[in-house]
């Protein structure tokens, strides 16, 4: 899939759509977009955090640059699969991203400060991320990934997430995807990303359809929603497969 490259520099917006919505965007974009290479996935990760959570409550302010840290996979992985840590910063609404790739195991004794890191540029970027903010996992999120690339073979993508879920106990990537659902079913959230400015076609087919960019953070969301909201995300598999 064409996420897998270590870094990059892009735009992301983000959408809420209906079910309506959703359906006539995928209907108006069929000329100009087709299905990735792997056009279906979930995506898994653990999101770490200081202590207090100061990295999230800093970005629900708004500045105008933030970063955070997480542990990602696609799909559940074993001990030994290649998953990501990977630092996600936001700058003047201009994304990058710089990740590392690693095994499971390894990835999560690095993260514990158990191992060193593998001495690239971007290691020693998360070294130091590491060293300063002396991060903890919070909390697992996942969820089921449509991916679309440019036709014309050019940088622009769009993905439609759906299926969104959380917890906050077995916050390990080998566990299981599972967990409590964070939006509602009949919510897709969309993300459009790219290098600049979206085509004309593009902008036209959002604005017929009325939908219009909104400020989402999935694990802003699970922070207010089950910190500070009082929810709680701890689930066990066992519970679910009694169910």
């Amino acid at each position: 899939m064409s996420e897998l490259q270590c870094c990059f520099k892009r735009y992301e917006k983000k959408y809420m759509l209906t079910q309506e919505q959703y359906l006539a965007v995928k209907r108006g974009m069929a000329l100009y977009m087709k299905p990735d290479a792997h056009p279906n996935y979930t995506i898994c990760n653990i999101y770490y955090d200081t202590e207090h959570y100061d990295l999230v409550r800093a970005s629900l302010e708004k500045p105008v640059y933030k970063e955070k840290l997480r542990l990602r996979s696609y799909g559940v992985p074993d001990s030994q699969a290649p998953v990501f840590v990977e630092i996600k910063k936001k700058y003047d609404d201009v994304v990058y991203k710089r990740r590392i790739t690693m095994e499971e195991q390894d990835a999560a004794a690095y993260l514990q400060g158990g191992q060193k890191g593998d001495g690239s540029q971007i290691g020693r970027e998360i070294d130091w991320f590491l060293k300063f903010y002396q991060p903890e996992p919070k909390v697992f999120i996942a969820y089921d990934r449509e991916a679309y690339a440019a036709a014309d073979g050019g940088e622009l993508r769009i993905t439609f997430d759906t299926g969104l879920r959380v917890r906050s106990s077995d916050v390990d990537l080998c566990c299981g995807d599972y967990g409590i659902p964070l939006l509602s079913s009949r919510l897709i959230l969309m993300e459009i990303k790219i290098p600049g400015t979206a085509p004309l076609w593009l902008s036209e087919l959002l604005s017929a359809n009325q939908v219009f960019p909104v400020s989402f953070s999935k694990y802003g969301t699970y922070y207010k929603q089950f910190v500070l909201g009082g929810r709680s995300a701890v689930i066990r598999k066992e519970v679910l497969l009694s169910a």
